[in-house]
């Protein structure tokens, strides 16, 4: 697995699989959030199927599927309050992992500058330079 801390208790990866699962509960993990749809991904790598896995473990599982042109904050929300509701470190995984450094850094706005947000993604490889607007309106009173 290719694992990536943005924060200490906030990391991404590309697809993970059913059998990665007791290895994410070894490293500490209590959450996994699901950011990729199931149309992207084969039978046995669907939301359900890593449900499966992750809750057989004791960790919790939350499915956000973030399509880019349907990213809304109420997916910011959601999988914001996910995070926010874990007693632990939570793993976010879409197809390579920026999707999952996206809908935090959105979901971070206000609570970290804009420039640390793409600086902790981009630690991490992720280029989450052209965010900055989104992200410093996102902080603004009232956003």
């Amino acid at each position: 697995m290719d694992i990536r801390h943005l924060t200490p208790v906030y990391a991404v990866s590309p697809q993970i699989a059913p059998s990665d699962a007791a290895e994410l509960k070894a490293r500490g993990f209590v959450t996994v959030i699901c950011n990729r749809p199931d149309a992207e991904v084969p039978p046995g790598q669907r939301a359900a199927d890593i449900r499966a896995a992750v809750e057989a473990q004791g960790m919790t599982f939350v499915d956000v599927p973030v399509v880019h042109s349907a990213l809304t904050m109420e997916v910011v929300h959601t999988h914001g309050a996910a995070i926010d509701a874990a007693a632990g470190p939570v793993l976010a995984y879409c197809a390579s992992g920026n999707r999952s450094s996206i809908v935090w850094a959105l979901h971070m706005a206000g609570r970290q500058d804009a420039e640390a947000l793409i600086g902790a993604a981009a630690r991490a490889g992720y280029n989450l330079a052209g965010l900055r607007p989104r992200l410093e309106a996102l902080a603004r009173p009232g956003a």
